[in-house]
């Protein structure tokens, strides 16, 4: 299970990772990609939002495929690693939707409805990860 749980955080967390860092080197072909939403549904005030957050997930979500790989070679420091990444999740993910729901509630466009869902799936998705790996983390030092 611990081989399993650490590819799921390495392949979720380099997707991750991955579409950030595209967005904050290169907005526009983040959005050609499909990575972020066209100028034409989206307020400017939601995009700069967007790219400031692309550039500050950089610094923190690294820690997830860190961890993945920490759990697939069962390395003693995995359970540190993921009460790191796990946290860090759940607190990204939640405070995103927070700041889409509120935009969205007074008005600023942030996309298409399907991109929305799109959205909060993932952010479930994340928030679910960074319960898991924290709870098994917690679980193993105890």
């Amino acid at each position: 299970m611990l081989v399993t749980t650490g590819i799921i955080c390495v392949v979720f967390g380099l997707v991750g990772f991955g579409g950030q860092l595209l967005s904050a080197v290169s907005w526009p072909l983040a959005q050609r990609l499909g990575l972020q939403e066209r100028d034409d549904v989206t307020d400017a005030l939601f995009r700069r939002l967007e790219r400031n957050t692309a550039r500050w997930d950089l610094l923190v979500l690294w820690t997830l495929p860190a961890c993945g790989a920490l759990m697939i070679v069962d390395h003693p420091a995995w359970p540190i690693a993921a009460l790191v990444a796990g946290p860090l999740h759940v607190d990204t993910a939640g405070r995103e939707l927070a700041k889409v729901l509120g935009l969205r509630a007074e008005g600023v466009a942030v996309g298409s409805a399907k991109s929305f869902a799109v959205l909060c799936g993932l952010f479930a998705s994340m928030a679910a990860i960074g319960l898991w790996i924290s709870g098994y983390g917690l679980a193993t030092l105890i």
